[in-house]
């Protein structure tokens, strides 16, 4: 008999240690770099923390009931009287799931509403456009004038509003350590605010299914400290190649690109050719007008 409990002793911890197995380093996730995760972080913990409360609560309820209440010699034949019903337990157990809820939506509503605007007002944020593509990541630097593919450097410390879209399926942007992930759209714009805590590398990738290669839709955050930004900025002016639409048209095309850079951006050609369509039309205000500028920003983002 001893013998046995301690096999079952020894069998019970098995799955604890195939768990911990996994910790030797933190999920991405888990691992907050900028005050975006952080908060996110937190807001994991406190449900994570809050749902483990609940689930201890009930077990310990569960376990009391079986052992008060189960049936013994002396109650064999016991038989409880009719009841019409009990207001205030009804109350409370219609009371407990409200609470719960509140507790966990009121945290949640609120973070969510604080992450659309940049963690801080004594930083300006810079704008970076970010265009999604099978199966690559196109950056745009519209105020430096540079754009790159598959990599992205910021300057740790100062809030980043990336204004998302896409160019065919849906994907979803994501850098885990610095926050969570928001979907780029054909023909919409989305925002995101991160920022980084520290320089360093971030992973990046996309979470949404968008074909065949999606798993190697990777990118890299690089951040910096504020001067080596801008000499990077500077470096890619004067060394990097331009970018022209039959290029971009080329990288547009369904497959895997390595990294890129470029001294200039293709926001100059689109805007260029929304402003031509927005007068060739003589609408200058109205749903019509914006359909158009649609229209062809979606035509060149697709190189016809």
């Amino acid at each position: 008999m001893a013998m046995k409990r301690a096999i079952w002793r020894a069998l019970s911890v098995l799955p604890l240690l195939f768990l911990l197995g996994g910790c030797v380093e933190r999920t991405a996730v888990l691992n907050p770099e900028g005050p975006v995760a952080r908060t996110q972080y937190d807001l994991i913990m406190w449900s994570v923390g809050f749902m483990l409360f609940i689930i201890v609560v009930v077990f310990t309820l569960f376990t009391v009931v079986l052992i008060r209440y189960r049936e013994k010699p002396g109650n064999a034949d016991y038989e409880p009287p009719d009841e019409e019903g009990n207001t205030l337990l009804e109350v409370v157990w219609t009371a407990i799931p409200i609470l719960i809820v509140a507790a966990l939506a009121v945290p949640t509503v609120k973070a969510t509403f604080a992450l659309e605007k940049p963690p801080t007002d004594q930083v300006e944020p810079i704008t970076i456009h970010v265009t999604a593509a099978n199966w690559k990541w196109i950056f745009s630097y519209p105020e430096e004038n540079i754009e790159t593919v598959n990599y992205v450097h910021i300057p740790a410390g100062v809030p980043v509003k990336f204004k998302l879209t896409s160019v065919g399926p849906m994907n979803s942007f994501w850098v885990p350590e610095l926050g969570g992930q928001k979907y780029a759209m054909d023909g919409m714009e989305t925002e995101l605010i991160l920022q980084a805590d520290k320089p360093g590398s971030y992973m990046g990738r996309s979470a949404n299914f968008s074909g065949e290669k999606f798993a190697h839709m990777e990118f890299e955050v690089i951040a910096q400290k504020g001067d080596d930004f801008k000499q990077w900025v500077n470096e890619v002016k004067q060394t990097a190649p331009k970018l022209n639409e039959e290029k971009y048209a080329q990288i547009l095309k369904p497959g895997l690109v390595g990294r890129m850079t470029f001294s200039n951006t293709h926001l100059e050609w689109i805007d260029h050719a929304q402003q031509n369509s927005h007068h060739a039309d003589g609408k200058s205000t109205g749903e019509d007008g914006g359909q158009d500028h649609e229209t062809a920003r979606d035509n060149h983002h697709h190189g016809e």
